[in-house]
């Protein structure tokens, strides 16, 4: 079942990434918390963090979460978890670059919230800090185009990256326009390769 926003996200009352982190290492009886990181660990209109828990994450980043759960990846999930394995990586971490849901971009909110965004961006602090040496996917696609506040928060990400010595990685073909493939319709054994992540943000 597709998510359409009920409304903008700043009508809501928002649970900080760091409640939502000390909730999702609480136990659930919705899921595995051993093997599922979900930050909110409930279903709601923003979703920071879903992925599996090792020692070797591969942070792959889109634009915004759609209706994924734990024990319930849609495709594009199901890709991710295929490529990270593929590719040496332990786990995986779905991140993205605005946390609203939304399962069509055309539906997130016009104006970025800058709350929301700010939490955001603690939580890709977070798990850049549970690798040695973090590796990010940027996977993105065109859809980065929706919305003119996304480029802006890739590079607050780029910059947050920096900090922890992350290496940014792109898998199948980049578009024109020069932007990252999207996770879905990739080959199974698709290699990550080097994206140099301040290069394409000049371009934009």
């Amino acid at each position: 079942m597709a998510h359409i926003p009920n409304g903008t996200t700043t009508e809501l009352q928002l649970v900080t990434f760091r409640q939502a982190l000390a909730a999702a290492n609480t136990p659930s009886e919705e899921y595995d918390i051993t093997k599922w990181l979900y930050a909110p660990n409930f279903y709601s209109e923003y979703r920071y963090i879903l992925g599996t828990r090792g020692t070797k994450p591969l942070i792959c980043i889109g634009i915004n979460p759609s209706t994924a759960r734990p024990d319930d990846l849609d495709n594009t999930l199901k890709s991710v978890e295929r490529i990270a394995l593929g590719n040496g990586f332990d786990s995986f971490l779905m991140f993205n670059v605005y946390a609203q849901r939304a399962t069509s971009p055309d539906d997130m909110e016009r104006e970025c919230n800058p709350l929301l965004h700010r939490e955001n961006l603690e939580a890709f602090r977070y798990v850049l800090s549970i690798s040695e040496k973090p590796a990010v996917w940027a996977a993105w696609g065109a859809i980065i185009e929706k919305r003119k506040y996304l480029p802006g928060c890739v590079r607050d990400m780029v910059l947050a990256g920096e900090e922890f010595g992350a290496g940014w990685y792109c898998a199948g073909a980049i578009t024109k326009k020069g932007h990252p493939h999207h996770p879905l319709y990739l080959r199974k054994d698709e290699k990550l390769r080097p994206f140099d992540v301040k290069a394409y943000l000049d371009k934009l």
